[in-house]
């Protein structure tokens, strides 16, 4: 029973991946397609090299748009970055010095963001945001990314935060070290892993984060999700595929480099 139990959550397991990844063997493949549609040319079934072109890469590289919603969408991302990182860490290192039932309360409401549907989040920060006239700026939609990716980054820290061994802060205080001093030599290193697994996510949910830009952003403010948003509403273009396709890339990426990232930390806990 057991075996046959194993075998059922696998396999459940493995139709949810396909679920999730087999729409990109369609979508990746289709962003080569050297025609304006959004089907398999016969030259493409017939794996022919000449039925398969990057027009569309070529395209999004020479396009004004495209380039300025890149150009957004990394300044927009390199801002937030550090500021979700900073807040995050903040406050998960505030969470972990509260009484329990205090730090599930403040827990749950920092994780909201996460939980909440992204409309209502976007609506709600658009009726806050607007009063303030910090809609259709750039200084908006870096308050708003920062609200939806600080929780991952408190998520990432506060996790890596259960296995850290306060007694190694009260070894350095009876060394004589002060309390920053000690932050920075002791807590810091060891959270190092955490910080960086948060400021990848943060750096993914901003990159990645259409809805809260469908409110707040003007022409000027636009971003790559977008512009891939106003490309599949005006006109139906196969550069929006190609750059989903850049889009899962990057992705796929930082996702890597999360691992690689959680995993040494996991190997230099185990060395310790």
């Amino acid at each position: 029973m057991n075996r046959l139990a194993r075998f059922g959550f696998y396999l459940l397991c493995g139709l949810i991946a396909a679920f999730l990844v087999l729409p990109l063997l369609v979508i990746v493949p289709l962003s080569f397609n050297p025609e304006p549609y959004f089907s398999f040319t016969p030259a493409m079934l017939q794996l022919d090299p000449a039925g398969w072109s990057l027009r569309w890469y070529r395209e999004i590289a020479e396009s004004a748009q495209w380039r300025l919603a890149l150009r957004n969408s990394l300044g927009i991302a390199a801002v937030l970055t550090p500021l979700a990182t900073l807040l995050g860490t903040m406050a998960a290192l505030g969470l972990r010095r509260l009484p329990t039932r205090p730090r599930k309360m403040f827990a749950v409401i920092i994780a909201s963001p996460l939980v909440v549907p992204v409309i209502l989040f976007a609506t709600g920060i658009y009726f806050f945001l607007a009063p303030l006239g910090l809609t259709q700026s750039f200084t908006g939609i870096i308050l708003a990314h920062t609200a939806l990716a600080a929780p991952y980054v408190v998520v990432t820290v506060g996790s890596t935060l259960t296995t850290f061994d306060e007694r190694l802060l009260r070894a350095a205080s009876i060394l004589g070290s002060p309390p920053l001093s000690a932050f920075f030599k002791v807590t810091l290193p060891l959270i190092a892993p955490g910080i960086a697994s948060g400021a990848l996510f943060a750096f993914v949910t901003s990159f990645d984060e259409a809805v809260i830009a469908l409110f707040l952003a003007g022409y000027d403010q636009r971003t790559i999700p977008l512009q891939m948003w106003s490309g599949v509403r005006d006109q139906l273009s196969p550069a929006v595929l190609a750059a989903a396709t850049l889009m899962v890339l990057l992705v796929t990426i930082v996702m890597l480099g999360a691992m690689l990232i959680a995993r040494s930390a996991r190997s230099a806990g185990a060395r310790r």
